[in-house]
């Protein structure tokens, strides 16, 4: 009599342990070992910008909120007035002309600072001897401190001792007061601003022109194409994402300028060159009785205004990444 021969079910073999004897527990572990270790590296960025951005832009919209005197900010209790200090602001004469003039510094700067900057960086990018130097030399305006830059402009357009209405006598021509004249205030602070920012544009455009392929141009040369189609076929299209960067960053930069103007004009005579931002100063500061108020909100405005254009700046920056 045979008996009958159940086979059991076979067990699965157990997995094999993981690489190196890694349990899920130290694996936990060294996750959060790496987290901790992110965020000690984070975290002095941070603070960094918690005390000098997040805190003194609420300080910031604090102090447009509210009806700010030199007693009540020592003391902190001033009473709150919502958008009272916008709606002086946006009625005072002064915004017009404040408001205009920062554009018309802000576009006619980035606008000669672009063309200038441009033409030097494809004047550059030709090798010859001696073009590192003269590019460097450049750069000067750029390394300088702002208060000496603005210093030396004052300098020159000194209605009386400056140099270029030495040369304008020179050349038989009546003196100009640049920084005394209604007509020309402004005309000077933008100038002195070209000369300081066209440094910056030849730097980044000129990193541009080196990623364009030589052979694009040589080809071009080949199919007997001039300077000025190489440049208008080839230059500027593919130099495009490096220009909307160069720009946007200089209108930012530019819509914020106060010390240059401040030094050479300190925004007058009367507002004839006054911006956004030497008049938040001027109300705030410029005079025996501050006000804050509106001087904060005139504050908020131009970080509104650079926001928008900041917002713009990185949205053009992640179509180029994509």
């Amino acid at each position: 009599m045979t008996t009958a021969r159940v086979d059991r079910p076979r067990r699965a073999p157990a997995a094999a342990p993981a690489s190196g004897g890694d349990t899920p527990a130290p694996r936990r572990r060294h996750r959060r070992g790496a987290r901790l270790t992110a965020l000690a590296f984070v975290t002095p960025l941070l603070a960094y910008l918690a005390a000098f951005y997040l805190y003194p832009l609420y300080r910031n919209l604090d102090l447009s909120l509210r009806d700010y005197t030199v007693r009540s900010f020592v003391a902190g209790n001033a009473p709150f007035t919502g958008w009272d200090n916008f709606r002086r602001v946006l009625d005072d004469p002064t915004f017009g002309p404040a408001m205009r003039h920062t554009m018309v510094f802000t576009f006619v700067s980035i606008a000669f600072q672009y063309a200038i900057g441009l033409a030097l960086a494809v004047f550059f990018n030709r090798r010859f001897r001696l073009s590192t130097v003269l590019r460097a030399l450049f750069l000067i305006p750029w390394l300088l401190p702002l208060i000496v830059s603005a210093s030396t402009w004052s300098w020159m357009f000194n209605s009386e001792s400056g140099v270029v209405n030495y040369f304008l006598h020179l050349l038989g021509a009546d003196p100009v007061g640049w920084l005394t004249s209604p007509d020309w205030a402004l005309t000077s602070v933008i100038v002195a601003n070209i000369w300081i920012g066209i440094p910056f544009n030849l730097v980044i455009l000129h990193s541009g022109l080196q990623n364009i392929p030589a052979e694009l141009y040589e080809a071009a040369a080949l199919d007997g194409a001039s300077a000025w189609q190489q440049f208008r076929r080839i230059t500027f299209p593919l130099l495009r994402p490096v220009s909307a960067i160069t720009l946007l960053l200089g209108l930012v930069y530019t819509l914020k300028v106060f010390d240059l103007i401040w030094i050479m004009t300190k925004g007058g005579p009367g507002d004839a060159s006054s911006t956004l931002a030497t008049w938040s100063y001027q109300l705030g500061f410029g005079t025996l009785l501050p006000r804050f108020g509106p001087g904060a909100a005139v504050g908020n405005i131009l970080i509104l205004i650079a926001l928008v254009f900041g917002l713009a700046y990185i949205r053009v920056q992640r179509r180029q990444e994509t």
